[in-house]
């Protein structure tokens, strides 16, 4: 923010943005509960509605079910698992994105001038977004159609799927059984968790941009170009300096932890 008096201005506009969209949610997900849960009265399907809401934007992944979303009244509940990921996916996304997409301000501007493109930030958030749950998707497609999602239908292994590529990127649910899940899938999965959301969001990970960074600056490395370009957007060397600070600083927290949990808990497999 370039003041003060912006700044409390966007710390306004983002608890707004909050609380409507997990008022939204609440509304969505109390509406789509299945009727065999067993709520003891209205006051905590409401509860439970609003927990959900709030722990899936928030990218949060707690459930008050013992089993998550895996809990046998709830793991059938395709259209309500399809909520919660959008309220992940948004989540995820970043603020800075949701004002650019969603704003009242931005949306009659760009009716007025619909050449005006999204900011390079939110196109980063929201392409290199979508690509992740594409890829993350399809292999858990591949790798779990006959494991985790046998049984099911092709419209509803696609939605677990979905789901799954969404939920692992930070949050943490479940709509499966986590412990019986692939090697090839949890290594996919772990890759996910790693890159996480974009900035400025309710996510962890390296961050989507820092991602979208290193690819630009290894394609561009390949193609022998001596300069980053985005969507015809110059990428500044410094950006590029900070990717890779954070991507080392990164691997080698995870590899330092990972090593001292092997030391520290030999009795566990590392995967």
């Amino acid at each position: 923010s370039e003041s003060l008096f912006s700044a409390k201005g966007m710390l306004r506009q983002i608890i707004t943005m909050s609380i409507l969209i997990e008022l939204i949610g609440t509304l969505v997900v109390f509406s789509l509960w299945d009727p065999s849960v067993p709520f003891r009265d209205l006051g905590e399907k409401l509860y439970y509605s609003v927990f959900h809401s709030v722990s899936a934007f928030n990218n949060a992944g707690f459930s008050l079910f013992t089993n998550g979303l895996y809990e046998s009244s709830v793991r059938n509940s395709f259209v309500l698992h399809l909520a919660i990921a959008t309220l992940i996916f948004f989540g995820s996304l970043g603020f800075s994105s949701i004002r650019d997409i969603f704003a009242f301000e931005n949306l009659r501007e760009r009716l007025r001038f619909p050449w005006k493109k999204l900011r390079l930030t939110t196109r980063i958030s929201l392409y290199s977004s979508f690509a992740l749950i594409i890829f993350g998707a399809l292999l858990f497609y591949v790798f779990e159609r006959n494991n985790t999602l046998g049984g099911q239908r092709l419209g509803e292994a696609w939605i677990t799927s979905v789901f799954q590529s969404v939920t692992c990127r930070t949050a943490g649910f479940n709509t499966v059984d986590i412990g019986v899940i692939q090697a090839p899938m949890q290594i996919i999965m772990i890759f996910l968790m790693f890159v996480g959301a974009s900035s400025g969001s309710t996510g962890g990970g390296i961050k989507t941009s820092t991602f979208t960074i290193l690819l630009v600056s290894a394609y561009a490395t390949i193609r022998g170009k001596n300069k980053l370009e985005l969507f015809r957007n110059s990428i500044s060397f410094d950006l590029l300096h900070k990717a890779f600070t954070i991507l080392i600083f990164s691997l080698s927290y995870v590899f330092f932890c990972t090593f001292l949990l092997t030391i520290t808990d030999p009795q566990v497999d590392v995967l």
